[in-house]
């Protein structure tokens, strides 16, 4: 018999601190707020309080999905945590979700493809319920939590960055939830953008420190502008193939949400009328990894959610660069 993944609830959270561009412009010491208006979108962001760190955002957010889907947290089968803020470089931080959320029963494994690693993760959820016969619930999870690694000297980077989680709870369903997925990536970029110490390539050794400082996100060459513009048409383009389907067949599009004017330039070219998509980065900044599902979240928390029958497309790239798009049936 035909397993069918599907979606049956999300959920997203964002700390309680509010954090304006005025806020960041005095941290930076530059002004930056009109060209985050007029060039990105942004407005202001959440950060994460002292105590809190990455884990504690995607429990949050799992807390939510689990109680709209009437499914208890050692009902879950497997837990895949997409996260390049992880708690801990090792272990992953998902057996922290699992035991803070208390999911005794579950699997569970890190992704990390940077901004693209949620909807490549949900991939990989939607893929393990379809060949794994006594599965029947999985937790595709995302966390970011990019201020503990801000540096106020760079205003290229830290007016962007922001903390948040969002989840999907997936189950197994009578009719088709998952259609496609395409994954790309351009790895040539790899030592563009990203934390690139405190890993095996620059250990925190006191020279290193002295050097370099501690792991913060570093902006160190730039990416083509036209880079999202030639790439994300072309990955959703695969995607849509697969299952058969063209840009017009989708009711619903969730992109990565670090540039309104990208959105809405997208939307412009595969010919889409820009109501078919949705965006927060203007109220919650730049949340990388789960910021689409976020989207996705926020639009059902405003009305504007996918209805039964209707398509969703996720299209997400980041560091690397990594590439993900997955297309799916709202049931």
């Amino acid at each position: 018999m035909q397993r069918h993944p599907v979606i049956l609830a999300t959920g997203s959270y964002v700390p309680e601190r509010v954090v304006t561009n005025a806020e960041v412009d005095a941290l930076l010491g530059a002004p930056t707020d009109q060209w985050l208006l007029e060039n990105v979108g942004i407005r202001e962001r959440r950060w994460m309080a002292p105590g809190q760190t990455t884990s504690d955002l995607i429990v949050a957010a799992a807390e939510r999905a689990l109680a709209r889907a009437g499914v208890t947290a050692d009902q879950l089968d497997l837990i895949i945590v997409s996260t390049d803020t992880p708690d801990y470089l090792s272990p992953s931080t998902s057996v922290v979700v699992q035991h803070k959320l208390g999911a005794a029963n579950a699997g569970c494994y890190d992704v990390n493809s940077a901004c693209a690693g949620w909807v490549t993760a949900l991939d990989q959820g939607a893929r393990y319920l379809l060949t794994e016969p006594g599965a029947r619930y999985v937790l595709v999870a995302g966390g970011y939590g990019m201020s503990r690694f801000l540096d106020f000297t760079d205003k290229k980077t830290a007016n962007l960055f922001a903390d948040g989680a969002g989840v999907a709870l997936l189950g197994v369903g009578d009719a088709p939830g998952f259609l496609a997925s395409n994954l790309l990536a351009v790895g040539s970029f790899h030592d563009a953008l990203g934390i690139y110490t405190g890993g095996a390539h620059r250990p925190c050794t006191p020279e290193n420190m002295a050097q370099f400082g501690g792991p913060k996100v570093e902006f160190v060459k730039k990416f083509p502008k036209t880079f999202n513009t030639e790439y994300w048409p072309k990955l959703m383009q695969g995607a849509l193939d697969k299952a058969g389907l063209t840009f017009a067949d989708v009711d619903h599009y969730y992109f990565t949400q670090l540039n309104l004017r990208t959105i809405e330039a997208m939307m412009e070219l595969i010919g889409q009328p820009l109501t078919k998509t949705h965006w927060v980065m203007d109220k919650w900044g730049y949340t990388g990894s789960p910021c689409v599902i976020m989207a996705l979240d926020d639009a059902i928390a405003q009305g504007k959610g996918p209805q039964p029958g209707e398509t969703i497309l996720f299209c997400a790239s980041g560091g690397g660069i990594t590439m993900a798009a997955s297309v799916w049936k709202w049931v």
